[in-house]
């Protein structure tokens, strides 16, 4: 499988210019070729590809307004041209929306090939990472092992990036191979929430860390001041440099909370059964929209999947439309309605007290290790959505299998 590691470095003065040059440079051609695929289709109808607007960036190197493109390395100009393509490829197959012109002013990055980059091990025991026409080798904070002393792999493509609070990020991407824990008879059922971020069928109920409120009055106060300053000053940029080291430290507080989490849950479950929310359409709600993107459920979920990959564990995500919460764990009566006020209710049928949460936790435990028996068969190696013979409440397809 693979697998991205990302670490911090510091460039010299020498390289953040040289950095800086390759980033416009990079911007400045995947809005280039942008450009020239829509008008290519908005004036001819002609739709265009990778090998054309490659074709076309060698014409526009050519050109003598434009020759200061040569002075970064082509590797990274040819790669977001790729990248530009995918994202139309996923644009048709209705997987992403329309691309969207590049700013100077968010996350900035550049992609190097294997051709383009040298990495070794030097003798203190840590890798040595170059880049082309960038002066010297990376000054990388290895804060955990490198990818080529643990696991054996160099990697395939090196990304630098920066992000709009002016730090300067490295990710290796590498192939590695997947790493089993020892099997568990133990399975968890998780209902994921906004006062608790996880309940399990356990009855463990794990708190939101809320980041984003504890921080958003400092948020409100750079935003305002940000709108006070003239735009394109040099006071508008500082502040927005604050504003975005606030944003910063909220998601990497999050990050660090949700990773620290999905990783003990893989690691003490051998299946672990959620719901496929809707987050795009929950996010619609302007009273809880803010509350549900602070959460992180969507990334939440995909580290999970990609770490049961990686450790030998399964992941099944049950349908949306499954009443997990309206269904008693005991009896299997359903009620017709209960309100999000309603915490705590009594079963009619045999009298059971439910917590709300708990109780969805334990259907949803239920209906995923249905699930999963019924498709451990084909689950292995990918992901399996069930057809519409397969007997499953709900639409056909609301079910998904992450396993090794």
């Amino acid at each position: 499988m693979r697998l991205a590691y990302q670490y911090r470095f510091y460039p010299t003065d020498a390289q953040a210019g040289v950095l800086a040059r390759t980033f416009g440079c990079v911007r400045y051609v995947y809005n280039f070729g942008l450009a020239l695929r829509r008008d290519a289709y908005a004036e001819r109808g002609e739709c265009l590809h990778y090998k054309d607007t490659s074709a076309a960036l060698t014409q526009l190197k050519r050109q003598e307004e434009t020759n200061w493109l040569k002075e970064v390395s082509c590797v990274p100009l040819q790669q977001t041209l790729r990248h530009l393509d995918r994202a139309f490829t996923n644009f048709f197959r209705q997987r992403a929306r329309y691309p969207n012109f590049k700013c100077k002013h968010a996350r900035q990055s550049a992609e190097y090939t294997r051709s383009a980059f040298t990495y070794g091990i030097g003798e203190d025991g840590f890798p040595v990472l170059t880049l082309a026409k960038i002066p010297g080798p990376l000054r990388v904070v290895w804060s955990r092992k490198p990818p080529g002393s643990t696991h054996g792999a160099e990697p395939s493509t090196v990304t630098v990036s920066r992000d709009p609070a002016g730090r300067y990020f490295v990710s290796l991407l590498c192939e590695v191979e997947p790493a089993p824990l020892p099997p568990t008879d133990k399975a968890a059922g998780i209902d994921l929430g906004i006062t608790d971020l996880v309940v399990t069928s356990d009855g463990e109920k794990i708190g939101n860390p809320r980041s984003l409120e504890a921080d958003l009055r400092k948020l409100r106060r750079a935003q305002r001041r940000l709108s006070r300053k003239e735009q394109g000053s040099n006071r508008w940029r500082k502040q927005k440099r604050r504003l975005a080291r606030i944003h910063a430290r909220i998601a990497d507080r999050r990050r660090d909370f949700l990773h620290k989490l999905s990783t003990r849950l893989i690691r003490e479950n051998q299946t672990v059964c959620l719901e496929d929310l809707n987050v795009a359409g929950m996010m619609r709600n302007r009273h809880l929209a803010r509350h549900i993107g602070g959460a992180g459920w969507r990334a939440f979920a995909r580290q999970l999947e990609y770490k049961a990959e990686r450790y030998g564990r399964t992941v099944v995500r049950i349908g949306r439309f499954e009443p997990t919460s309206k269904r008693c764990s005991k009896c299997k009566h359903e009620v017709k309605e209960l309100p999000l006020s309603v915490r705590v209710w009594t079963c009619e049928r045999c009298g059971t007290r439910h917590d709300r949460d708990v109780n969805a936790a334990l259907n949803i435990l239920a209906v995923g290790q249905a699930v999963g028996t019924r498709q451990r068969s084909d689950a292995r190696g990918g992901s399996v959505s069930p057809g519409a013979g397969d007997g499953l409440p709900g639409r056909p397809g609301d079910a998904r299998i992450f396993a090794l």
